[in-house]
């Protein structure tokens, strides 16, 4: 536009389009400052090769945990998979957050927020990191292929750390879930 000037709509269309792309990248910023797991949680899972979790129930209590394979993405998010017609994922389509116990059903615990994830990049970290991490999954023995992806039988749940729960925090299914957000 050099040499022309801008016309007032167009200068305001312009500076608004500006603002918003600045407000994203921030956003972007603050969001993935938030998705690092607490230090305690770090060093557990560095050392762990399953996490266990437990979504919440319609009635607002725990299900039972589930131990199951996990990887850390790269904006330091744990990454699991899972049916796409299991209790896990049902739950957390309709908004469930989940309880994970890292290492140990009374490992070092925290509350996440639970999102399915449907895009290939998510896909594509789970069937390599999977493989790197567990031998059973190297060997083809079990594990994620693309195959189940496309087929929709497998999807790929992304957990955020919201907060710690206490040490010593037990799974209790049946019993109320602690609030996702502290009070």
């Amino acid at each position: 536009m050099k040499g022309k000037k801008m016309n007032p709509a167009r200068r305001l269309l312009f500076a608004l389009c500006a603002a918003i792309y600045a407000f994203a990248i921030l956003l972007g910023a603050s969001a993935s400052a938030r998705a690092a797991l607490s230090d305690r949680d770090l060093e557990a899972i560095g050392k762990a090769n399953l996490i266990y979790i437990a979504t919440v129930r319609k009635d607002g209590n725990q299900s039972r945990s589930a131990p199951v394979w996990f990887i850390m993405s790269k904006d330091n998010t744990v990454l699991i998979q899972t049916g796409a017609t299991s209790w896990k994922a049902k739950r957390i389509r309709r908004g469930s957050p989940a309880m994970i116990w890292i290492g140990e059903k009374d490992g070092p615990a925290f509350m996440a927020r639970a999102a399915i994830e449907g895009d290939k990049d998510s896909q594509q970290e789970i069937l390599q990191g999977i493989p790197r991490k567990y031998m059973l999954a190297r060997l083809g023995i079990v594990g994620p292929s693309q195959k189940k992806f496309d087929a929709g039988t497998l999807v790929v749940i992304r957990l955020t750390e919201v907060r710690d729960l206490p040490n010593g925090f037990a799974s209790e299914p049946g019993t109320p879930a602690p609030a996702l957000e502290s009070k």
